[in-house]
């Protein structure tokens, strides 16, 4: 299983942004999605996250801005990022809880969660 993130880039601030997430490979069934960060010199943190039944949940620093929201058909989780400000400088990862199918034991294993490669998203000042 492979998690593909895309959609950074560089953009003023009070512009906007819209990163795609897409789950390939193999079969398997997608729970909770979401977004990470980690700006300069500090910690990854959440930015938001979204059940399989469209439940979402966001940072403080985000609410009101921010959208997340998936497509299970398409296995794509998208992060809607609008009136970004220079704290919103940061590389931003997609994460996945993810079951996947074994053909040795005939159905999902428990699931886990993956990552995908980070994206950059600089917004300047």
């Amino acid at each position: 299983v492979q998690l593909q993130a895309s959609g950074g880039g560089l953009v003023q601030a009070g512009g906007y942004l819209r990163l795609s997430c897409v789950v390939s490979g193999g079969i398997f069934s997608v729970r909770t999605m979401g977004w990470y960060r980690q700006p300069p010199g500090k910690q990854r943190e959440l930015v938001a996250e979204i059940t399989s039944g469209g439940n979402a949940n966001y940072a403080d620093s985000v609410k009101g801005r921010f959208t997340i929201s998936r497509d299970d058909a398409k296995n794509t989780v998208w992060l809607q990022m609008d009136r970004l400000t220079a704290d919103d400088t940061a590389v931003y990862y997609c994460s996945a809880h993810i079951a996947v199918y074994s053909a040795s034991s005939g159905g999902l294993l428990s699931p886990r969660d993956y990552w995908g490669k980070g994206t950059q998203v600089t917004v300047s000042s």
